[in-house]
């Protein structure tokens, strides 16, 4: 068993700072087994987690990028000592099931949000269920979001969803500029809850799928659910842990 693995995205700041980080490390010892640093973005930590989605590896993000939610802040002085202190949290994501209009059907991992958007001009015309229970009869919008605790500070903030604690075991479905009904904000819901979007006029309103970044497009139905048994154990610095930063965000919301 390998102590730590190093990847990194391909631009020159990320090499940079990869570089950096192996120089400390073969300066140090380092005390932790089975880490992965993973230098980037969000968008190359979400990559990485889904590619390593069998492992058992922990995963030690570093920003390179702009904002790097779910990434720590690089400190060349203080990479080595920040590794062994920080902490570890464990999150599943969501999985994606989607029929298309040939009635096939394709899977995909979302850590961040399941998002339904429309794909023409027409707004879409969505029914929504969490089990055997109804969330909304017909909603007329540009689309819905399923968001995960962990991805409640992204594009579900954007559209003005509930941020989400870490450990509140649920799930947010946000709709996206809805139209009918105009107040209807959404809901909260268990992370044990099966969810089913149902398009209810696909051939006039076509409407995409999304998990994260993939996208299925003409889907018909899409069923949406954590899948409780991939678990993702992510390191973060004893003083700006994930839950941290959600907090802030809640903070930053109260008092805008």
């Amino acid at each position: 068993m390998y102590r730590v693995q190093i990847i990194s995205d391909k631009n020159q700041r990320s090499l940079k700072i990869k570089s950096l980080i192996q120089k400390k490390i073969n300066q140090n010892i380092v005390k932790r087994y089975n880490v992965t640093i993973v230098i980037g973005g969000d968008g190359f930590m979400l990559q990485t987690l889904k590619k390593n989605r069998k492992s058992k590896k922990i995963f030690y993000g570093v920003n390179s990028g702009n904002y790097g939610f779910l990434m720590n802040k690089f400190s060349s002085k203080n990479i080595i000592s920040n590794l062994h202190k920080a902490r570890m949290i464990t999150i599943s994501p969501l999985e994606m099931a989607v029929k298309n209009n040939k009635n096939q059907t394709k899977k995909h991992l979302a850590i961040n949000e399941v998002s339904i958007l429309r794909q023409s001009r027409q707004a879409a015309s969505l029914s929504i269920n969490h089990g055997s229970k109804q969330v909304i009869k017909k909603l007329v919008s540009d689309g819905v979001l399923v968001s995960t605790p962990a991805g409640s500070t992204a594009y579900n903030l954007s559209v003005h969803g509930p941020i989400l604690d870490l450990n509140s075991k649920k799930l947010s479905i946000s709709p996206i500029s809805p139209f009918r009904p105009r107040r209807w904000k959404g809901k909260i819901i268990s992370d044990r809850s099966k969810i089913m979007i149902k398009n209810l006029n696909p051939k006039k309103r076509p409407i995409s799928a999304v998990a994260d970044n993939i996208e299925i497009r003409n889907a018909k139905i899409v069923k949406v659910k954590t899948n409780q048994k991939i678990k993702f154990n992510l390191l973060y610095d004893i003083n700006n842990s994930l839950q941290k930063k959600i907090k802030l965000e809640q903070l930053r919301r109260e008092t805008s």
